[in-house]
């Protein structure tokens, strides 16, 4: 008989299928797009976090360099739209891999720090090279996505194809967190000196757990430069890598499906803040977003700072463990 797991994945699957079907609303189809976007960049930034224990405050940066990339591709150099998907994320990756060789050196709040500064300085190329990137007026006249003479342009036909990215995502998360260098993550994050004493080569795989999370985040940019057709430098800014790294926080660090928790949680609530606030604080206007995600941080931090996931599997595997006591004796 299949166990809860295979149940629960069958049940969301089904979930996801027919919600194109029931919700007929394009807004709300739009904000089903944001969640499975979000969610592979909350993905690939759980690896960084959850397994190889490193933080990054930057990954609106690489989610900003792949969807301008490929649209740049697109508008700039009439690549085909699959191909610039293809070629996109690797743009993201390199410079991950690049910077990654100084930056995941620092501890702590020095790596936060230090990531918090090559995202800004990443906004302030999008918005200054205008040349290149359109600056604050936006890169225009990027084509919808295309397989050969099918166009997906209709949410609908995006949303099947965001959440079948997110779902090929969730897949090669699970197969690497059971493989050998999930393990060495996972040594990692309990303790990197004990990892190197066990002849781990930590510096290098936090460097692969730092390209990996980067490529997701190009992957997904790629992916919504082709839904909205228009790119401007709002969407990849400060506020976008605090709330990354908030899904991957209070859905639970270390657990598969708590990036895909975090990313419903964060943008469920910023768009209720977006309808709530100009009615309750009409004088608050964009600022008080921001600070309310930067609370729900705090808070979380002290009163859960494992997610929301984390006190359920632990209470599963205490239940576990009392089983086979039960049984020993």
């Amino acid at each position: 008989m299949p166990d809860r797991r295979q149940l629960l994945l069958v049940v969301i699957t089904l979930v996801i299928l027919c919600l194109p079907l029931i919700v007929q609303n394009t807004y709300f189809l739009g904000i089903l797009i944001v969640i499975g976007l979000y969610a592979i960049i909350a993905g690939g930034l759980g690896v960084l976090m959850g397994y190889a224990g490193q933080v990054s405050f930057g990954q609106a940066a690489f989610y900003g360099l792949g969807a301008y990339a490929a649209g740049i591709l697109a508008t700039r150099y009439h690549c085909p739209p699959l191909l610039c998907i293809a070629i996109a994320p690797l743009l993201p990756t390199l410079i991950a891999l690049l910077i990654g060789r100084s930056i995941l050196t620092l501890r702590e709040h020095y790596l936060a720090l230090a990531t918090l500064g090559f995202g800004i300085l990443t906004f302030a190329f999008f918005n200054e090279f205008t040349g290149l990137t359109g600056g604050p007026s936006g890169l225009t006249g990027i084509p919808y996505l295309s397989i050969g003479s099918f166009v997906l342009d209709t949410d609908r036909e995006y949303f099947y194809l965001v959440w079948l990215a997110f779902g090929l995502t969730l897949l090669g998360i699970a197969n690497l967190t059971k493989s050998p260098v999930g393990r060495a993550f996972k040594a990692i994050h309990s303790s990197e000196l004990a990892a190197e004493a066990c002849g781990i080569n930590c510096a290098s795989l936090k460097l692969q757990a730092f390209g990996l999370s980067a490529f997701l985040a190009g992957l997904a940019g790629s992916l919504y430069a082709f839904w909205v057709t228009f790119l401007g430098p709002s969407p990849f800014g400060f506020t976008a890598s605090m709330e990354f790294v908030l899904m991957v926080v209070v859905g639970g660090l270390g657990t598969l499906w708590g990036p895909l928790l975090g990313a419903v949680i964060i943008v469920g609530l910023a768009e209720f803040l977006r309808w709530a606030v100009p009615v309750v604080l009409p004088a608050a206007g964009g600022e008080f977003e921001i600070v309310f995600f930067g609370i729900i941080f705090v808070l979380i931090l002290l009163l859960r700072p494992q997610g929301i996931l984390i006190p359920a599997l632990n209470q599963k595997d205490r239940n576990r463990k009392m089983r086979d006591r039960q049984c020993s004796a």
